[in-house]
């Protein structure tokens, strides 16, 4: 009788699932419109005062994107002063909308990554999440892996398409 072997669990291929890695605190968006005066202008001593007010709180451990939906001119120091309340509660922020505030988190997290476990050996980066990663944070891993890899994989262990292969020379 012959012995299962499972080959995929005995190779040196490394498994990278990015939604271990990615973060799933909540995305919010703090608009600045309900802060103009008829949805049209910024008054520098209003904007202040409601600032002040504003319970900052719900935006603990929340990732933030900074915006404005309306349609008027704000200056760049209001978005500036709307960073300097959330600086302290949140997981971080960005000037811009979500998709931007995604694109921070995926560096964010890539640029912090441990790249030595990678080091010239085959990676397969997991493609199926039930967390949605966005498709940035998949084409920056293949920047930091691919110096380092000895090969770059997509998919399952089992049934990978190839993406990278360092040449023997």
């Amino acid at each position: 009788m012959n012995e299962i072997i499972n080959r995929v669990s005995s190779s040196p291929i490394i498994s990278l699932n990015l939604e271990e890695i990615y973060p799933k605190e909540e995305r919010v968006v703090f608009d600045l419109k309900p802060f103009l005066w008829q949805e049209l202008i910024l008054k520098e001593q209003d904007f202040r005062k409601a600032l002040k007010e504003v319970n900052w709180e719900v935006y603990r451990n929340r990732w933030v994107g900074i915006i404005c939906s309306a349609d008027a001119i704000v200056p760049t120091w209001a978005f500036m002063l709307v960073c300097t309340y959330l600086e302290p509660v949140t997981k971080g922020y960005v000037v811009g909308e979500l998709d931007v505030l995604e694109i921070m988190i995926s560096e964010r997290v890539i640029s912090n990554f441990d790249l030595e476990s990678f080091r010239d050996r085959p990676v397969v980066i997991k493609g199926c999440s039930s967390y949605p990663i966005p498709l940035f944070a998949y084409g920056r891993m293949v920047s930091v892996l691919q110096p380092v890899a000895r090969s770059l994989m997509f998919g399952e262990p089992c049934s990978t398409v190839p993406l990278f292969k360092k040449s023997k020379s």
